[in-house]
């Protein structure tokens, strides 16, 4: 097996940045009327800002979660022609078929033939797009593979898509809003994407990131559905959106991303941390000593402190003066979010080859989870 290398590393985000006073305008009032929830989310979550792909004037869509992706390997600077695989991931992509990593290998100029893969999950698809292409060097198949991830969340949060349930309600003498499952989502998610280039060599100057493993593991024999799109919980089961009408579809919102958050706030950190990174201790010889940074994904700064105490019940704290993220100012983008912790990471830290960084991936929809173990190499 090869050694394989991070060599390059980009974010895109979209237009610029919208701050929480602002963001309802963007996305618009469902039954043209404010949200009971979003300021209290807001104080949760910790985010402050973040980035759509929609022009704040006009209220219409600047870029497709394609295009995004394909903004964000035209980022790393080098041409199609000198990658051969490439690996897609995202939470929700545009198209039900073909599978999104053709779209985005579709956008790209110049490209050539290639090897193309699209993942599909929520958080953990871009990590799983990650190991696509890890495995792709490491085998010796390829000497140079693309990894990218893109959300954007914008396009199924705006208030038009909820106009058919918000009228339902007006029919039954009810507030036209949403339910909570939904709502909760509109102020959590956010637009961007990243990428990545690996191949079988460190950067001749600079910094690189030799991968040492990256590990999935998903808990869905064990849990329910928790966070979900084209579908509903039902009885404790959950229904697709094939199985119902058009007008059920419509008046339910099927099609809108959904989270059960008294599932995910009672079971996200035993099942993706504890359980998860109990297994790559033993499996690895950790030692949270030797940790030089942590970069972690949480989706809300409300599992900050919680994420720390599922690291001190399996005896691997790691402080947190080790941690790096960018929650707070560029959003929660979904599978695309490691990504771009990572650029800025890489671009802001004094990193001194041999140092080691962890970075973790949870996702909620069946309760998957993600370790990453990187070195820094400089030349």
């Amino acid at each position: 097996m090869q050694n394989v290398y991070i060599n390059k590393i980009s974010a895109f985000l979209p237009n610029k940045p919208v701050s929480n006073d602002e963001m309802e305008a963007v996305l618009g009032m469902v039954g043209e009327t404010p949200s009971r929830v979003r300021k209290m989310i807001l104080r949760s979550n910790g985010i402050v800002q973040r980035y759509y792909a929609i022009d704040p004037k006009t209220r219409q869509a600047t870029h497709t979660s394609t295009e995004l992706a394909a903004q964000a390997v035209k980022k790393l600077g080098i041409s199609a022609n000198e990658f051969s695989s490439l690996a897609v991931g995202t939470s929700y992509p545009d198209q039900i078929l073909p599978g999104q990593g053709v779209m985005v290998h579709g956008l790209l100029e110049n490209a050539p033939p290639m090897e193309v893969m699209s993942m599909s999950g929520v958080c953990a698809a871009g990590m799983a797009a990650m190991k696509h292409a890890f495995n792709a060097v490491r085998t010796g198949e390829h000497q140079t593979a693309v990894a990218v991830a893109s959300e954007c969340a914008s396009a199924i949060m705006r208030s038009e898509n909820f106009k058919a349930e918000a009228d339902s309600k007006l029919l039954e003498n009810a507030r036209p809003e949403i339910g909570f499952e939904k709502d909760f989502l509109r102020w959590m998610l956010s637009d961007g994407a990243g990428a990545v280039a690996l191949s079988n060599k460190p950067n001749a100057s600079g910094v690189s990131f030799k991968i040492e493993w990256i590990e999935l593991v998903s808990f869905a024999n064990e849990m329910p559905v928790c966070m979900y799109a084209g579908g509903d919980v039902k009885n404790g089961e959950f229904v697709s959106w094939k199985s119902v009408s058009q007008a059920q579809r419509d008046s339910e919102s099927f099609m809108a991303i959904k989270q059960d958050v008294k599932l995910l706030n009672e079971n996200i950190v035993r099942c993706t941390v504890e359980n998860a990174l109990k297994r790559l201790i033993a499996k690895y010889h950790l030692q949270a000593e030797k940790v030089d940074y942590f970069l972690p994904h949480y989706s809300s700064g409300f599992f900050r402190d919680r994420l720390l105490d599922g690291l001190r019940n399996i005896d691997f704290e790691i402080p947190q003066e080790k941690w790096f993220t960018n929650l707070t100012y560029c959003g929660n983008t979904g599978s695309a979010s490691i990504y771009i912790i990572l650029e800025e990471f890489v671009r802001t830290s004094p990193l001194k080859s041999g140092q080691k960084v962890l970075c973790y991936v949870p996702e909620s929809g069946r309760f998957s989870s993600c370790f990453m173990l990187l070195e820094v190499v400089t030349q």
